[in-house]
């Protein structure tokens, strides 16, 4: 592939001054790379598409070169995919009368580990990076307060990590049922209106019976996606079961809008998902509580009333939403 030499920057001096940059044509493709991320690959790089090259971190939601546009001067938060689990931190940018879009890479906090793993040296990073001097500190045995203040913030990094990863459900990246469950107590002590919405797969098992597991995880990490389109950045989506699903929505109680969602959401899911040249097909039950039917709401109760009217939905025939009713618990009770 023949770099674009409309750049209106020479790409030998791209290498000297961002040696570890990629630039991406309009396929997220690899038209150009410096010579540090070169060597961390062990080959060559263009051509390559950069989704094969990293696992973004944060934001989550890429799915095109438009969405990385959108970034503006945003930070992106990678993962290289060649088994070593190394993060890296990005600037985005496009260039100006082009379409291309320059990405310039560091190893963050991670770069003492990153420089041993792939044997790199000073001369492996721009003149005027910091981790040139950090590297000669090393070199020179006078960096011992440098590199307890790094040991520091990369502790910290790694215990706020492993507090996100604690409070996530690992194949979906939704919220687990621990974070649920801290979120839900919180908006009970502060009293405001909220609703909780609790889903549950119709016809799942019968995906993982027929087609197998690794059809059941395609179809869960799809409803993941379906659910967090459907809402609110401030509302929170998680997985707390194998195929159950629960959306806790701030400040938003009104039957209509939440009936619209809950439809939505419904719709959505029954279109067929494709896994290995097949179908997929399944639908989503749903049961729908509002903090202002109480007084006062508490997390058991709520929690409880969602899953009754869930269940209500199943007995209407699946694929379809039931608002809770305080009358809803004593007929329960008498069946």
């Amino acid at each position: 592939m023949t770099p674009d030499t409309s750049i209106p920057i020479a790409l030998h001096t791209l290498d000297q001054m961002m040696p570890m940059h990629l630039l991406l044509d309009d396929g997220a493709r690899v038209s150009h790379a410096g010579p540090t991320i070169v060597k961390i690959f062990g080959g060559e790089l263009v051509g390559r598409s950069a989704f094969s090259l990293f696992e973004l971190r944060r934001p989550r939601v890429v799915r095109s070169m438009d969405d990385v546009r959108a970034m503006g001067d945003a930070k992106v938060y990678l993962r290289l995919k060649d088994g070593s689990g190394t993060t890296m931190v990005g600037a985005v940018a496009v260039l100006p009368g082009s379409n291309q879009v320059l990405m310039n890479l560091s190893f963050g906090y991670s770069v003492v580990d990153a420089v041993a793993r792939y044997q790199l040296a000073g001369s492996d990073f721009a003149p005027t990076d910091l981790t040139v001097e950090m590297l000669y500190l090393m070199e020179a045995k006078t960096a011992a307060m440098e590199a307890t203040t790094q040991l520091a913030h990369r502790l910290h990094d790694e215990k706020a990590e492993a507090q996100v990863e604690a409070m996530t459900d690992g194949l979906t990246g939704l919220h687990n049922r621990r974070a649920f469950d801290a979120n839900l107590n919180r908006h009970i002590g502060k009293g405001g209106v909220f609703s909780l919405m609790h889903i549950d797969l119709d016809f799942f098992k019968a995906v993982n019976d027929t087609l197998g597991h690794a059809a059941g995880d395609a179809v869960l990490r799809e409803v993941a996606r379906v659910l967090t389109d459907e809402t609110r950045e401030s509302d929170m989506v998680a997985r707390v079961g194998g195929d159950e699903f629960v959306i806790l929505f701030g400040r938003l109680a009104e039957e209509d809008v939440l009936e619209s969602i809950a439809t939505r959401i419904i719709s959505r899911l029954e279109c067929p998902i494709a896994f290995a040249g097949q179908e997929c097909r399944i639908s989503a039950s749903i049961g729908i509580a509002r903090s202002n039917d109480y007084n006062p709401a508490t997390a058991d109760q709520m929690a409880a009333d969602a899953d009754l009217a869930l269940y209500m939905s199943k007995d209407r025939g699946r694929a379809c939403m039931t608002l809770f009713r305080p009358e809803f618990r004593q007929s329960a009770q008498q069946a």
